[in-house]
């Protein structure tokens, strides 16, 4: 029957997170430090606001673009975080999740044949969503002795005259790396002088622990009119199942992209919408809390991976750890495999997130500092029949 399907879906490979999860659904007293997803529950004020516009009868659809209200509010979050100033009536279109807004961007921006650069490993829909839209995902490998950073000399080497669109992951899922101001810097003058657009995932934007706040590459010069952001509010609000996100960038492009929107989805969550206004008027603090907590979690698991012997570099954005398993001898999939079978802890082989991702393991940090206690306790003990 794969004739009747489409060639592209059929051969597109499942998630490789997906496999490990359903595996830990079926086991009894399994612990899992692989879900990307915070352990907090979206804080009260905001939960109440999204029970309030249902007891207020507030279930009706919005604008394709969303609520005019959140839309002015995330143009105000802009402002004050990034100094980037945007019209809520022509720039800035809510999805359903940050996902939807980069299947929006790319399907907006890409023709048959249209390269797109992703580094990797990075997050897993970047490339399926550049193979539905036909364009040519071109794979710019990320390196651990640069911390994972991608570099003005690694974009140049990948350029053709089909490239169109890089895509900017950082903070980066699963490596926790991050760019700072002089890194966007050198990555824009190649943008502008190859006449690249950007698509800047940036969902982590709001847990960096380096003592300096997020910059975006929109904010360097030349480059917000080239530059998509796509943004949301799972991992700074702890707002996951309210699926909700946004995207800001130039008319042209949110214009063609609200098209797709309008005929695909029709409009985002409306309660979530107004639970999503209250989270950016009144949630820096819960950002803030929630931050310093991700931080001692971070700063436990490296001390404990130097302790028992695990190699790591220090990641300073999301919530991830991106531990190298090299010395070990074996494949990721096979320590996570068997890590999850001798020891009942799951966690995600680095493949998930591309080919070169081999050699690492994804860990999660949005979890307890009990969890991690007991996921060391584990990963250690395995270690050793090694």
């Amino acid at each position: 029957m794969d004739e009747k399907l489409s060639k592209i879906v059929v051969d597109m490979k499942p998630s490789g997170i997906r496999k490990f999860f359903d595996i830990v659904n079926e086991m009894d007293d399994a612990i899992s430090l692989g879900v990307g997803e915070p352990d907090f529950d979206t804080p009260w004020h905001v939960r109440e606001e999204g029970i309030y516009a249902l007891e207020k009868g507030k279930t009706f659809y919005t604008s394709n673009s969303g609520l005019m209200e959140l839309r002015v509010e995330i143009c105000n979050y802009l402002k004050r975080r990034l100094d980037l100033d945007y019209d809520a009536r022509k720039q800035v279109l809510i999805t359903v999740g940050g996902s939807e807004g980069i299947d929006l961007a790319i399907r907006a921006l890409i023709n048959p044949g249209d390269e797109v650069l992703v580094p990797q490993p990075s997050y897993v829909s970047y490339v399926p969503c550049v193979e539905l839209a036909h364009g040519v995902p071109v794979i710019i490998e990320l390196k651990e002795e640069n911390q994972f950073r991608l570099t003005k000399e690694e974009i140049l080497e990948k350029v053709t005259d089909k490239t169109k669109l890089l895509v900017l992951p950082f903070p980066n899922n699963p490596t926790g790396a991050i760019l700072e101001e002089e890194d966007l810097k050198s990555i824009a003058e190649v943008c502008v002088e190859k006449d690249i657009i950007v698509l800047s995932d940036e969902i982590y934007s709001e847990l960096t622990y380096n003592g300096k706040p997020h910059v975006s590459i929109a904010c360097m010069p030349g480059m917000k009119e080239r530059t998509i952001i796509i943004n949301g509010f799972s991992k700074a609000y702890a707002m996951t199942g309210w699926r909700l996100g946004y995207a800001v960038g130039p008319e042209y492009i949110i214009s063609q992209m609200t098209k797709i929107h309008q005929f695909c989805i029709m409009c985002a969550p409306t309660n979530s919408q107004y639970a999503a206004v209250e989270a950016l008027r009144n949630g820096d603090d819960d950002i803030e809390k929630m931050r310093e907590s991700y931080d001692e979690r971070r700063r436990y698991l490296l001390h404990e991976f130097n302790r028992i012997g695990l190699d790591c570099f220090e990641p300073f954005g999301a919530f991830y750890m991106f531990p190298s398993i090299k010395k070990f001898g074996i494949t990721s999939d096979e320590f996570a495999t068997r890590l999850l079978e001798t020891e009942k802890l799951a966690v995600v082989p680095g493949t998930a997130f591309g080919d070169c991702g081999e050699g690492f393991l994804r860990i999660s940090y949005a979890y307890s500092l009990d969890e991690l206690k007991k996921g060391i306790s584990s990963i250690e003990s395995f270690i050793k029949t090694l």
